[in-house]
């Protein structure tokens, strides 16, 4: 049986046990055990089976049985495990991928423990520290590193691979974190292994181990695990209900602040990564350039402005004011997008990973440290490094590309680096070298938010970059909606984090997330102006101008008059080609803004939308003395003048648009207007003119087509139109 196969079976399997369908469950896992050499798991699904029974029978003759919901429940739970432990075993001899040969090679190597290889972490600091000292044996330096790494490697495999922690691994990984000798860098390791591990094969205690390596006073260890949760969290969140003691831990957790506004903040700091795809891509191109005009065949006669209603029209009186990174360069947009904390370098350096150093997994997870064997090979003394003080000192770069930009900074020729190294500013130099400077940015750069987003930005390179890692469960790939989860809502279902995620959803424009929590942000704080507002414009966003307009009336309610919600209302029923209701808002805002160039353009199309031709005239007349240089005005007075019979009017206004940069549908407007006042000469004319422009004959159909009833309620004979497009 090949591992896609019974991977299917197990995941059947687990379906049924989310199912509560035990029985079924049961059976189904009976079956899934037959061939397996583990007779420890045969057995357990033996004493699964049988207290079930025992529990059905006690319910058949209606005893009453206070555990009865309990017991159910750590039945299901020990299914899971069973589940799970089958699939490794099954997957052991026939599966290829890294994880499985890793811990067949294990298996075969002297039998490492946890506490061993802790030991030898425990001894590196003071040995490297004699090593150092000794000037008869340069060399033993580097033998010291060496050992080290290599235990830190083994130790990574080892946890990595153990799918189930005894008792014994348990209390060895707890003195891990309690152990002062055991360099942190060493300690960070063991989190990311843990982290991989549990991703690979649920483990209560190593979901618990996590939950105390969040209290490590270490930020680059407690907030690797608070990441590693989320993980765990995100993929095993259908059954943490299971376990009573996962629910009371996190209950225990939700009296912390700390914990809530923790995993609320790497909520958003994992979903901005998922972003890293759209930033590279704006990284690498220039903005599409604007559509050609006259290409757009389905332009309306009367174009609506939409300048002051759809584009860039945040409402000024929200709090967090969003500054519209469109209005400026993209020098700033990136600028800010570094500054949010945006994975802005992931294309830079995504091609620098074939060093020799990320041939070894856990390396991918080690944070920079300029003491790693390959790094001194490569510098030498790094302590007198400014380059690579620098790399050290920003807090920019994730680990991983500080390893990268150390790598091909020392394989670049010695004159190019010294050329480097000089064009460094003095500024930049006195920052490195000034220890109160220095001091500030390494307190930055070890706050909590800092180290979670750099080690998010560590992971996201593992799982995108890695020679193997389409071997691993990618969770950037996959929405991450944490405040959902039921086992996680009394932590993270509070306004002030609910408000920030929606928030962060509506800046980066997912409308239809945003909407979503505002509307159960109103649930849970009742009815809110600016919430309605927002959920509106969310919601016209999405063109769903009917909820749009449901919710700014209940914001137009709670605010009356409020100007910008009027222009949305106004827009939203235009939209959904309400025009009696437009005009409505429209006027209330006109009286307000009466010199509105937008909104009397606006005003006068729902007007001639209305067919009331001579109201919309006077608005588009009142335009043309405001601004006597607006094609866009032309177009609407030439139109409106045409459809109401004010033939020269037309004509007049038509000859001034061709005098300027005319499209391909004035060509043909103005061709309209020379039929019907009979100059056949002009017409074909001007017909011709616009076929040029269109740059084809069937566009020009298409287009001409949606004018025939005009044309025949201005006098054109029916039987005509068609003569009239074979003899063009």
């Amino acid at each position: 049986m090949n591992e896609a196969v019974f991977n299917e079976q197990y995941r059947n399997i687990v379906r049924l046990i989310y199912q509560q369908r035990l029985k079924d469950a049961l059976a189904e896992l009976e079956i899934y055990l037959q061939g397996g050499s583990d007779w420890t798991l045969y057995s357990e699904l033996e004493r699964i089976r049988t207290s079930y029974e025992y529990m059905l029978q006690y319910m058949r003759q209606n005893i009453t049985d206070p555990e009865r919901n309990k017991l159910h429940t750590k039945l299901l739970a020990d299914a899971l495990n069973v589940a799970d432990q089958s699939r490794i075993g099954k997957a052991m001899p026939v599966s290829t991928r890294y994880y499985y040969s890793m811990r067949n090679q294990l298996s075969m190597l002297p039998s490492y423990s946890i506490k061993s290889l802790l030991m030898e972490m425990e001894s590196y600091t003071e040995e490297i520290a004699v090593a150092n000292l000794l000037q008869d044996n340069p060399n033993k330096g580097d033998e010291v590193r060496k050992r080290h790494e290599e235990a830190q490697q083994n130790l990574f495999l080892l946890i990595w691979t153990n799918s189930a922690w005894k008792p014994i691994d348990e209390e060895e990984a707890y003195e891990a974190l309690k152990s002062v000798l055991i360099p942190v860098y060493d300690l960070c390791l063991f989190v990311s292994a843990v982290t991989l591990s549990i991703m690979e094969c649920f483990d209560v205690r190593k979901l618990f181990w996590l939950f105390s390596a969040c209290a490590h006073s270490s930020a680059l260890v407690n907030q690797r695990a608070m990441v590693g949760l989320v993980f765990a969290l995100q993929i095993y969140h259908q059954r943490l209900h299971l376990y009573p003691e996962i629910v009371a831990r996190l209950s225990m957790m939700n009296e912390d602040p700390r914990f809530a506004e923790a995993l609320s903040r790497i909520q958003i700091q994992m979903i901005r990564s998922q972003e890293t795809v759209k930033i590279d891509k704006k990284m690498r191109e220039e903005i599409i350039p604007e559509m050609i005009k006259s290409a757009n065949i389905s332009r309306m006669k009367l174009d609506f402005d939409d300048n002051d209603d759809e584009a860039n029209d945040h409402n000024p009186d929200w709090a967090f004011n969003i500054e519209n990174s469109a209005l400026g360069d993209k020098l700033r947009e990136m600028s800010e997008l570094q500054m949010e904390g945006a994975d802005v370098y992931m294309s830079t350096f995504s091609q620098l990973k074939n060093y020799p150093f990320f041939k070894n997994i856990s390396n991918w997870f080690y944070p920079f440290d300029k003491a790693h064997s390959s790094v001194v090979k490569e510098l030498g003394n790094a302590n007198d490094n400014s380059i690579l003080e620098l790399i050290l000192g920003s807090g920019f770069f994730c680990d991983s590309d500080k390893y990268s930009m150390c790598f091909t900074i020392m394989h670049l020729p010695k004159m190019q680096r010294d050329a480097m190294a000089a064009q460094l500013s003095d500024q930049q130099m006195n920052m490195v070298m000034d220890e109160h400077k220095s001091a500030e940015m390494k307190k930055l750069n070890e706050r909590d938010d800092i180290v979670s987003n750099q080690y998010i930005h560590n992971l996201y390179r593992f799982f995108k970059l890695y020679p193997r890692r389409h071997e691993f469960h990618d969770i950037f790939n996959e929405p991450l909606r944490l405040h959902t989860y039921d086992i996680l809502k009394p932590i993270l279902e509070k306004p002030h984090y609910l408000r920030n995620l929606a928030d962060y959803y509506f800046r980066k424009e997912y409308y239809s997330a945003a909407a979503d929590i505002y509307t159960k942000l109103i649930g849970l704080i009742g009815d809110d102006a600016e919430l309605y507002q927002k959920i509106g414009y969310c919601m016209q966003k999405e063109k769903k101008y009917e909820q749009a307009i449901s919710a700014y009336l209940r914001a137009d309610m709670m605010k009356p008059d409020n100007i910008w919600t009027n222009k949305h209302l106004a827009t939203c029923y235009r939209s959904s080609r309400q025009f009696e209701k437009a005009l409505e808002y429209y006027k209330k805002i006109e009286e307000i803004e009466p010199e509105n160039k937008s909104l009397l353009f606006n005003i006068g199309s729902c007007l001639a939308e209305l067919g009331k031709d001579d109201e919309a005239l006077n608005y588009f007349f009142k335009l043309d003395f405001i601004d006597p240089t607006s094609m866009k005005t032309w177009r609407a007075i030439a139109w409106c003048s045409f459809i109401s019979g004010k033939l020269e009017q037309a004509e007049k206004y038509y000859k001034k648009i061709l005098k300027h940069k005319p499209q391909a549908s004035d060509y043909m407007n103005a061709g309209h207007v020379a039929w019907v006042m009979g100059n056949m000469e002009k017409t074909i004319e001007l017909y011709t003119k616009s076929i040029e422009a269109i740059h084809g004959h069937q566009l020009f159909i298409t287009m001409f087509n949606k004018d025939r009833s005009v044309l025949i309620q201005q006098g054109i004979k029916k039987d005509d139109i068609p003569l009239m497009l074979d003899l063009l």
